[in-house]
């Protein structure tokens, strides 16, 4: 299994990676788990997302992920040649990215808890 890698929208931290190994959950399936979840929760960290999808024959698991949106910061350039490269490439990039933080599979069926509003689930899915 390979680590994922960060891209123009998903940033990935070391816990996750670890977390992915344990729980043999692929970087694909996390992303269809942000992408599509069939439940969305306040994280239990400030400012975090907890999302989840059933898994397993007979939705007997569920997997889940905590996330949270961030702005990326942008690099303030030393050089010339630094500025028109960093400018071009920052041109490009979304200004919302998403941390994957963590990953986990839970037994059973979780009780629900802290659902997040419908409005501010419209508007996330708007970043998606």
């Amino acid at each position: 299994m390979k680590p994922p890698k960060n891209d123009s929208k998903y940033t990935w931290t070391s816990h996750a990676w670890g977390k992915m190994q344990h729980y043999a959950i692929s970087e694909q399936r996390i992303k269809r788990i942000i992408r599509f979840p069939k439940r969305v929760e306040e994280g239990v960290a400030e400012d975090t997302i907890a999302a989840m999808q059933p898994a397993g024959a007979k939705g007997q698991q569920e997997i889940w992920v905590m996330y949270s949106i961030f702005t990326p910061k942008k690099e303030s350039p030393t050089e010339k040649k630094d500025f028109v490269e960093k400018s071009i490439a920052n041109y490009f990039l979304p200004n919302k990215k998403i941390r994957v933080i963590t990953a986990w599979r839970y037994p059973g069926k979780s009780p629900s808890r802290d659902p997040i509003p419908k409005e501010i689930l419209s508007e996330l899915r708007s970043l998606l």
